[in-house]
């Protein structure tokens, strides 16, 4: 009976496994108040079509109207400027008043350079940072092509076009009745205040502002990438509405939705960056959900090959008056820093939801995986900041857990000892009903009988189970975790470059099958099957070593750890009076099945 439960929780643990792992995640909430849904696809601009504009006449009906005499402002000679602080560098051309590259300082892709959040790949096929979305698309093109005249907020850049913040910088273009200006500020942090207005013949155009072709690291597009061939990076849109964050992943979100609705704030992100616009007047927001696609070969050594399909999510944000008004969060989903942005609230300041919600730690899961990640980052700030700190870290939490864990072990050997002694006994009572079919209801008197004898002996069934039970939980939340702190990504540990990345060299794969092997191997198993015994000593332990062999090494390293913790206290337990009685009782069964009858061996009370 004991090994029988083991075996289905363990066949259990592999089934929720699977869907946790590998099952597509659901969304059941659907972004409300969607006025518009286009299915084909979009320009590049990734312009809505002009009859989706909610309350608006479309350009095309509207009564012509002479230019008005409004000088003309632009530039002659596309120019660069560069805005940098500590945490960000910036680079912004006049052709458009967008943004060419927004580079992290202190994060870095697979090449060893500063991340880009601008995937230049997809934003030379679907727009730039910063770009005007209007619902005409010949004045989105002509608004993002124009050459816009430069002006400063204070001092002026060096002769290589360098601003350092705090600074603000201004773009302006006027031509054929159109006005357009873009006004961005800058200050020491991750946040950028923008403000646009565009204007025609003096009446407000609604013109929203863009983050259009996801996020830099997004390296599987690249074709030099280091990263090529490892699984798409996974994107999400996601949002807070009347203070109720939510989440939706890339399948779910459509291209070209206007969402008309107080959005305190609306996002694309992946599982270590976002981009984050924040309206100052949420009552008056509009978004924009942009969804393309990108063709990739499945196999990046044959470019000719099959292909599959990579997700490039895309945000536009504005003001239903025209006159918009927001912040813009680009950069890392640390969770302090996320803990310091606040939407608008009620009162039109910023006190309403932070954008820590934004790291998916998970819904039940984060009950676990946020305590988790504190006890990680206490551990990593207790060893100190050194190169390794992070997987010492993972290792001192598993060992303090399988420490934690021994009382409940040597419960899970005691229990499995009980159902050992009275074996015999049940084996008795099964053997009186062999000759019965399997529907015959006098079977149901056979497990009455067993029942009755454990509970008379002190036996509980699901003893030698239970303890197993809290290392399931624990495991997933390890993985929301390394799937989702910033923190762990990129950090190595002796031969793994980085910790939220597969082993490189297999090396922690293959010592949690030969570590488990051996676990299984000298754990006595007697009434265990020969099916239920090759599964727990070769099949579960290949299972698990090949799962992490596509996944976070920082999880595969935990799991090691564990293993071996556990391969060494079993050792132990052998070596005890407990565990030389269970080698005893299992050598006896297994002599007395080949047909040898060995002295009784009388187990204690």
């Amino acid at each position: 009976m004991r090994s029988t439960m083991a075996f289905v929780l363990l066949a259990m643990a592999v089934i929720l496994g699977y869907q946790f792992f590998f099952a597509k995640p659901r969304t059941d909430q659907q972004p409300p108040a969607q006025t518009q849904s286009q299915t084909a696809a979009p320009p590049v601009s990734a312009a809505p079509p002009v009859s989706a504009a909610p309350g608006q006449t479309p350009a095309a009906a509207a009564p012509a109207q002479a230019p008005a005499a409004t000088p003309q402002v632009s530039a002659s000679l596309e120019t660069y400027t560069t805005i940098e602080n500590e945490f960000y560098k910036i680079v912004f051309t006049n052709r458009g008043a967008q943004v060419k590259s927004w580079t992290l300082k202190k994060y870095f892709d697979s090449a060893g350079k500063p991340l880009d959040l601008v995937q230049p790949q997809a934003a030379a096929r679907f727009g730039l940072p910063l770009a005007l979305l209007t619902y005409e698309p010949a004045l989105t093109t002509e608004l993002n092509d124009a050459l816009y005249q430069v002006s400063y907020g204070g001092a002026q850049p060096t002769a290589t076009g360098l601003l350092l913040a705090p600074t603000a910088i201004t773009f302006r273009y006027s031509a054929n009745g159109i006005d357009a200006v873009k006004t961005f500020r800058f200050d020491s942090s991750y946040v950028v205040n923008v403000e646009t207005q565009v204007t025609r013949n003096g009446a407000p155009v609604r013109a929203l502002v863009e983050w259009p072709a996801g996020l830099g690291d997004m390296e599987e597009l690249h074709q030099t990438s280091m990263l090529r061939g490892q699984m798409p990076t996974p994107s999400f849109f996601a949002w807070s509405l009347d203070g109720r964050q939510d989440v939706q992943t890339a399948s779910k979100v459509s291209g070209n939705n206007t969402l008309e609705a107080p959005y305190q704030y609306a996002a694309i992100m992946d599982l270590y960056f976002a981009a984050a616009f924040l309206p100052e007047v949420p009552e008056r927001a509009t978004v924009v959900t942009l969804h393309n696609a990108i063709e990739l070969p499945a196999d990046p050594s044959d470019p000719n090959g099959k292909k599959t399909s990579a997700d490039v999510l895309g945000i536009a944000v504005g003001d239903t008056s025209g006159d918009t008004r927001l912040r813009l969060f680009a950069g890392p989903k640390a969770t302090e820093l996320l803990k310091s942005i606040h939407a608008i609230g009620a009162d039109g300041k910023p006190d309403g939801p932070g954008l820590e919600s934004l790291i998916q730690f998970g819904s039940w899961l984060g009950v676990i995986a946020k305590p988790l990640y504190y006890a990680l980052r206490f551990l990593r700030n207790f060893i100190g900041a050194g190169e390794y700190s992070w997987g010492w870290a993972i290792i001192m939490f598993t060992a303090a857990f399988t420490l934690a864990f021994i009382p409940l072990r040597f419960m899970m050997m005691k229990s499995s000892l009980k159902m050992m002694r009275i074996q015999p006994k049940l084996d008795a009572i099964k053997s009186r009903y062999a000759n019965l079919k399997a529907n015959d209801p006098r079977k149901m008197e056979m497990q009455q009988e067993q029942m009755a004898l454990m509970k008379a002996e002190g036996v509980n069934m699901y003893g030698s189970c239970l303890p197993m039970l809290p290392q399931l939980p624990l495991f997933y939340g390890f993985f929301r975790v390394l799937y989702n702190a910033v923190e762990l990504r990129q950090a190595h540990w002796f031969w793994l470059p980085d910790l939220s990345q597969p082993d490189p060299s297999h090396i922690l794969p293959l010592l949690i099958i030969v570590s488990m092997f051996l676990t299984q191997y000298i754990t006595p198993t007697p009434g265990m099957d020969a099916m239920q015994k090759n599964m727990m000593a070769f099949i579960m332990p290949i299972f698990m070593g090949s799962f992490l062999w596509h996944y976070a090494s920082g999880l595969a390293l935990y799991w090691a750890t564990g293993n071996v913790l556990n391969l060494a206290l079993q050792i132990f337990i052998n070596q005890s009076s407990y565990g030389k009685e269970m080698h005893a009782i299992a050598a006896r069964r297994a002599a007395k099945k080949a047909g040898v009858n060995p002295k009784t061996i009388q187990g204690r009370k």
